[in-house]
């Protein structure tokens, strides 16, 4: 019975099985808990399984079995990024925007970076090849790694991904090394055997020794161990940049409260009057970003911007491999040092001639912006997919318009005859474009590096607009209120919108990038016409398939000089010279030229043939467009009176019914972008 105060709670069970959670068999705690708190325990054991302490006599033995436990850290680092990548599965994309269509990757993935970083082959292939050198402890090892690029086109992300990999792969057995137990600089133990002792070791058991003990480990050594170096204790380190272990990260400040002990460490003044002189190790603190990232990764944010002492440090470290401090001799550091920085800063680094000498130690990797339309998508995907948007569907092609313009701002005019800023944009995205080759693409990219040479511009791909933007006018357009589909009309107004507000940009800037707009919207409206005339086409494979078997059958007659047999009346009649016109018009295949094209395609049909292959409509580029291009322009009229009446009857209701329907079915649309896009047709149909 109600108490007349409202209704009335459920008990405890009731409640928690309406929130979707059932007490577990204990009955004292939802079983969603109890899943969480059993996966935290076993995170636990797992951490606890980690820890490892023993003697340095026992760290040896295994070191011999597995000599890869003392490599140096450039060699850790390469087997890390080069490890197989495991089993994974495809990227689904946010609702609506379906799995990656156009044209393949540039080439396939890199194991390590491909996972989050597209489009930038070169970049990841050099860095590999700074790592695959480094590992052979050539001299590359000891050189910087600069990462030189425009904003947001990735130079963190790359840092970012290697110092979370590190932190990973240390966790791993593969990944697993040893430090002597605390020591602040988690000191190599292999460090402890005398220098004249070392040839021995690599003769005997294959261990190759480089390096020293820290002035810590050297004091430790003489008093608490006595110079018995079999009782040295040694324990199993896990990097983490939390706990600055192993990783260190410094970024330019203030220089007035900034100095130099942020990255080698400082004298601990507390305990200078404990131990007496300030060069006893015990009153120093190795607390720097050198000391805490050695054996491991060190990431100098902006590192152009930093004080000149700073960038002195960096001379003995990346080539002597050793940090100077006060009160103390070198210190060896065996660790990455990767920087990074933009093109302004970089290109006034350069003029300066008395930064000639840090200029050698360093190797320069661009970091360009992604020049193709595929994969600047995936990034897009990919940051929508981290968002909280996932209650928006995303149309198809939504994604891709933002693409397009995104590479167009990046690229340079080329002054080769006939390529305009479009055409070179599907090239490199590795589309067809008639007059051109996949071999110019190469010609094309020399040709922009050729152009900046000498005059301070920009490279290719190093200005432009940047995902960062992007992404934040799609975030802006698919938060705006009741939204619930995003379309590529929406995306593009967004754009647009944003320019206005851009605070980086000149009037010339803003013109330039409002034209590239327009562009992108050109090349929208085709898609768009296409998407829905090939919905209107009822059964579209079978009624391109039938077009190309007439085709074929009418071509193949006219080259042999035969006469065809009518299908009904059974006469023989000549082949259809105006049928097969009609479609070869539709790609630009002129009247000189048709015997060839016939001639090309026949030879096709006839090689894949006796390779047992069947050619398909789909198998020849040209051929399938001009079969679709036929189809479409045999349907415009019925398309632009459907779409475009204002009172339409129930007949054309009925076929704007169906094509909606096809096109959430077929094509990944729903119902909302679906009739926006056939309204969208029929108004440029009446243009």
């Amino acid at each position: 019975m109600g108490d007349g105060l409202g209704p009335r709670r459920p008990p405890d069970a009731a409640r928690d099985a309406q929130a979707g959670e059932v007490p577990d068999a204990a009955g004292d705690r939802p079983a969603g808990v109890g899943a969480l708190l059993e996966r935290l325990e076993a995170h636990r054991r797992d951490a606890a399984g980690r820890a490892w302490k023993g003697t340095f006599a026992e760290y040896y033995e295994m070191s011999r079995r597995r000599p890869e436990l003392c490599r140096l850290s450039h060699h850790r680092l390469y087997d890390m990024i080069s490890a197989p990548a495991g089993p994974t599965a495809p990227d689904p994309g946010p609702a609506g925007e379906g799995p990656p269509a156009g044209p393949r990757p540039e080439r396939a993935d890199h194991p390590f970076f491909g996972r989050e970083l597209f489009g930038l082959h070169r970049s990841i292939e050099q860095i590999s090849d700074y790592f695959a050198g480094a590992a052979r402890r050539m001299e590359v090892r000891k050189r910087i790694l600069l990462l030189m690029g425009p904003v947001g086109g990735g130079k963190s992300t790359i840092v970012s991904m290697l110092k979370r990999g590190l932190e990973a792969y240390t966790r791993t057995e593969a990944g697993a090394l040893y430090g002597i137990e605390g020591c602040p600089m988690h000191e190599e133990p292999m460090h402890l055997i005398p220098a004249d002792l070392r040839a021995e070791v690599l003769r005997r058991d294959g261990l190759r020794i480089e390096g020293d003990l820290c002035p810590v480990c050297r004091w430790r050594l003489e008093h608490e161990w006595q110079g018995d170096v079999g009782r040295v204790g040694v324990e199993r380190v896990v990097f983490s940049e939390r706990d600055r272990t192993g990783i260190g990260t410094f970024a330019p400040s203030d220089e007035k409260s900034q100095d130099i002990s942020e990255l080698v460490g400082s004298v601990d003044l507390a305990s200078v009057g404990r131990f007496g002189v300030e060069s006893d190790p015990r009153a120093y603190r190795f607390d720097g970003e050198f000391n805490i990232a050695n054996r491991g990764l060190m990431e100098f944010v902006e590192m152009l911007k930093c004080q000149d002492e700073f960038l002195y440090g960096l001379l003995t470290l990346s080539q002597e491999q050793s940090i100077k401090t006060s009160r103390f001799a070198l210190i060896y550091a065996d660790l990455v040092v990767i920087a990074h920085t933009n093109e302004a800063e970089y290109q006034a680094f350069v003029a300066d001639q008395k930064n000639e000498a840090l200029r050698d130690r360093m190797i320069l990797v661009r970091v360009p912006y992604n020049l193709r339309v595929a994969d600047e998508v995936r990034i897009y995907r990919k940051l929508l997919g981290e968002a909280g948007v996932g209650h928006v569907h995303v149309a198809p092609h939504a994604l891709e318009v933002a693409s397009m313009f995104a590479v167009l701002t990046r690229l340079r005019e080329s002054k080769r005859a006939g390529m305009s800023l479009v055409k070179k944009m599907k090239l490199y995205n590795g589309e067809t474009v008639e007059g051109f080759q996949e071999g110019d693409v190469r010609e094309l990219q020399e040709e922009a590096d050729q152009q900046v040479l000498g005059r301070g511009e920009h490279a290719e791909g190093m200005a432009g607009i940047s995902p960062r933007y992007v992404i934040n006018r799609i975030s802006a357009a698919a938060c705006r209120p009741r939204r619930t589909c995003l379309t590529p009309l929406d995306v593009l107004r967004s754009l647009k919108e944003g320019l206005e507000q851009h605070t980086g940009l000149d009037r010339g800037q803003r013109e330039r990038f409002l034209n590239l707009i327009y562009e992108t919207r050109r090349e929208y409206d085709e898609v768009a016409k296409n998407e829905v005339h090939k919905a209107f086409v009822y059964s579209f494979e079978e009624s391109a398939r039938t077009l190309f078997e007439n085709y074929v059958d009418h071509a193949l007659a006219s080259w042999n000089h035969q006469k065809m047999r009518d299908p009904i009346t059974g006469e023989e009649i000549e082949p259809d010279e105006k049928l097969m016109r009609s479609i070869e018009e539709q790609i630009g295949v002129s009247e000189n030229a048709k015997r060839a094209f016939r001639e090309e395609i026949l030879i096709r049909i006839s090689a894949l043939a006796r390779r047992g292959q069947r050619f398909d409509y789909r198998t020849h580029d040209r051929l399938r467009e001009a079969l679709e291009k036929k189809l479409f322009a045999d349907l415009r009229n019925i398309v632009k009176i459907t779409t475009s009446s204002r009172t339409p009857d129930a007949e054309q209701l009925r076929r704007v019914s169906e094509v909606c329907d096809r096109l959430v079915a077929e094509h990944g649309y729903c119902a909302t972008c679906a009739n926006e896009l056939v309204q969208y047709v029929g108004q440029l149909l009446n243009r």
